[in-house]
């Protein structure tokens, strides 16, 4: 059975994001847009429903964002409330959620609307709508899903959503500092799934090198191919943790993260990622500027993963390197652009770029010739 994926996601009022709608959403999505232009915001707003959804937590997230009022297009003077509607296919049939946030004090979000509904059929609009309690800080879905009673609500429908939507998971492997969560011991036992920070990743590694030898081999060679010095990692547990530990080419000696250039250490994550068994992967992966400070080479490389990968999983990227576009076609690219402080999307035709396709113009070519939009 394939995957669920996202088929089309509304959001109103959420940072630069007054009203914009991602329609029709293909297994490989790209956003690409200047800075400041939405895309982080976009990637954001999946992040906060996976706070929401996943762990009741979307008051700290809030908090740590800055508060209600910084995530309200133009302030909560401006645009009082949040809304956002999802609609989720599986092969069951279609899932439709929204939800409604309005600003209360002090500096937070109350739901004023949250509402879910399934249709076995394409006609998901005749539906009726079957609504949670409103009035409350946190996701009432949550609670319907565990089958506490509502009066003309279906748990089942609930649950379904809850766990689609909790197979979302963003991924951001930026932070290679000091402090790092790559540069910490890891419980041995947290490999279910590699976390979106890639902290686990020895963890996760560790349980290849024990389960599917294969496949970390075949993450291995694909390292080398972009990293000629890696010869194979080398992850040993003490004491129920471990830490990530790498052999070059040539020595005996390990080198541990603390050792490891930035690049490589997002690189070593992305490639696990990009690699993992089916089991351990989420349904849908957002991958915001995956490659940063990566080689070329190692872009494209990634970029051929992701592309392979979209066979079997929805994955929305948000990128600024012309490189990681080549990889997809016109069509799965969406192009952000901010106009009066409001993010604006269009998707490029691919037949209204036939000349230039012909003329064998890559779409990161048309992308920074401007021909497509989305430069500053």
């Amino acid at each position: 059975m394939p995957p669920a994926k996202i088929e089309s996601v509304r959001i109103r009022g959420f940072r630069s994001l007054a009203d914009v709608t991602l329609s029709n959403l293909q297994n490989a999505t790209v956003l690409i847009g200047a800075n400041g232009s939405g895309k982080s915001n976009l990637i954001r707003f999946f992040e906060m429903l996976s706070w929401m959804l996943r762990s009741r937590r979307l008051a700290e997230f809030v908090g740590l964002q800055g508060g209600a009022d910084d995530q309200l297009s133009g302030g909560n003077q401006v645009t009082p409330r949040m809304e956002a509607e999802l609609v989720l296919r599986t092969e069951a049939g279609c899932n439709h959620y929204r939800f409604a946030l309005a600003h209360a004090h002090p500096d937070r979000f109350i739901f004023v609307d949250e509402a879910f509904r399934f249709s076995a059929s394409d006609f998901s609009t005749n539906a009726p709508w079957q609504h949670a309690p409103t009035g409350q800080p946190e996701a009432a879905i949550i609670d319907l899903a565990q089958g506490l009673p509502s009066q003309g609500v279906n748990p089942k429908t609930a649950r379904v959503i809850v766990q689609l939507l909790r197979g979302c998971a963003v991924y951001q492997f930026h932070d290679t500092s000091s402090t790092s969560n790559f540069k910490k011991c890891w419980d041995v036992q947290d490999n279910s799934y590699l976390r979106t920070h890639g902290g686990n990743l020895s963890a996760v590694l560790h349980r290849l090198a024990q389960e599917d030898i294969q496949r970390l081999e075949l993450i291995s060679h694909n390292i080398r191919r972009v990293l000629s010095v890696f010869d194979s990692f080398q992850i040993d547990e003490s004491y129920g943790k471990v830490s990530l530990r790498w052999k070059p080419i040539g020595t005996d000696k390990t080198l541990g993260a603390h050792l490891t250039s930035d690049g490589s250490l997002r690189l070593f994550a992305l490639v696990t990622l990009l690699n993992l068994p089916s089991e351990m992967l989420p349904n849908v992966l957002l991958l915001d500027e995956p490659e940063l400070g990566l080689h070329p080479a190692a872009i494209a490389l990634v970029g051929a993963m992701i592309k392979s990968l979209a066979v079997d999983r929805q994955i929305v990227v948000a990128t600024q390197s012309p490189l990681l576009v080549d990889a997809f076609d016109l069509d799965e690219i969406t192009v952000l652009e901010l106009q009066d402080g409001r993010t604006t999307l269009h998707k490029p035709n691919s037949s209204e770029y036939l000349r230039w396709l012909e003329e064998g113009f890559m779409p990161g070519e048309m992308w920074q010739k401007n021909l497509i939009g989305g430069r500053p």
